[in-house]
């Protein structure tokens, strides 16, 4: 079997690696766009054990691995640098230290979801990416509409709005703006409308995903990505893990008594937090316990705290739902745990957030 650290960048990898039977280690660098890489790695007669840092662009050499019948993990980067103490930094030494990891057993390895999950993330980021470009398209004619007089705000995408719109006696230029960004907004819609039937279809293959669209203000893709990028709920052992894998937690720099927080980590999956916050602050206004808990915080934090504060407390409801395999209305029946406020426990996620 062949152990080998890779130290990958985007255009070229640098490579140790240790053949077990005869000990023998081999450095090189390997480049991609020449197909190098391809030529070394189907050259191996036995399968490998590669080991790469977290990093993006990797989506062409996990598939080449996976193909060629090599074993792939990935390190958390973090832990990896903290690892090696020395001042010299550079490719040959970054490779030796992560082939001497993965020998000594030590390689702190994270979780990676299945080829067909991260497909399925990348519909929910596109859709994403394209509801922000329609937002910005709007913006640009809403500000078209009130250098002109017309105040309309959400009433200037009715009908009525629209033929407004249209009969503003525009120059030139604003009139040419106008009418592509018009059209641009409505190519838009079109593919949303597409992705949307399509993660639809998703949720409709996953019944953990229609679980959770049970709560108040969960819809298809919050759902469909708490369940992708959260994948098995076993990994949390409770819910303090999961809010700091979603960076949902402060900063704290404490010492001798003394407590220090900050600001959210925000060190997790950033859609994830943003959808849910936006699914809190719907689910605030219909489940009873999360409109108390955000009036709560609101009279005391502030807006933007509270509802941070309370997409907190959804993740945690939709992680207990995940692990034990329930709906909403399973979730309420339950109820807190009568005396008990334990960490992890039913009582103490349901609990206030505290927050700096």
């Amino acid at each position: 079997m062949n152990i080998i650290g890779c130290d990958f960048h985007s255009r070229s990898q640098m490579i140790a690696m240790l053949d077990t039977q005869t000990g023998e280690v081999v450095e090189r660098r390997l480049d991609h766009e020449s197909g190098e890489a391809r030529r070394f790695y189907e050259g191996l007669k036995t399968p490998a054990l590669v080991g790469i840092e977290a990093t993006g662009y990797t989506r062409w050499f996990a598939d080449l691995l996976a193909e060629l019948g090599h074993e792939l993990v990935v390190g958390e980067s973090g832990k990896i640098r903290a690892m090696n103490p020395r001042k010299q930094k550079h490719d040959r030494r970054d490779a030796e230290h992560l082939l001497n990891l993965l020998i000594r057993g030590d390689f702190p390895k994270i979780w990676l979801p299945a080829a067909e999950e991260r497909d399925v993330r990348v519909l929910i980021e596109h859709r994403h990416q394209l509801v922000e470009l329609r937002t910005r398209a709007q913006n640009g004619l809403q500000a078209i509409a009130l250098s002109y007089g017309l105040r309309r705000r959400r009433r200037l995408w009715s009908e009525a709005g629209q033929e407004k719109l249209q009969k503003l006696p525009l120059r030139e230029g604003q009139a040419r703006r106008r009418k592509d960004l018009m059209q641009l907004i409505g190519q838009l819609n079109g593919w949303i409308k597409e992705l949307d039937q399509r993660i639809r279809e998703e949720v409709e293959r996953r019944p953990e995903a229609q679980r959770l669209m049970t709560h108040p203000g969960v819809g298809p893709q919050t759902a469909l990505a708490t369940v992708l990028v959260l994948g098995p709920a076993e990994r949390f052992p409770d819910d303090r893990h999961l809010t700091s894998y979603l960076g949902l937690i402060p900063q704290e720099d404490s010492s001798a008594g003394r407590q220090r927080f900050g600001h959210l980590t925000k060190q997790g999956n950033r859609l994830m937090r943003f959808l849910l916050v936006e699914a809190a602050q719907t689910a605030s206004r219909t489940d009873p316990r999360l409109q108390r808990a955000y009036r709560r915080l609101v009279f005391r934090k502030g807006a933007p705290i509270a509802k941070v504060a309370v997409a907190r407390k959804l993740a945690i409801r939709l992680y207990i739902m995940l692990r034990d395999g329930i709906d909403y209305e399973e979730f309420c029946r339950r109820g807190p745990v009568p005396g008990g406020a334990g960490r992890g426990s039913h009582a103490g996620m349901l609990g206030d957030v505290a927050l700096a």
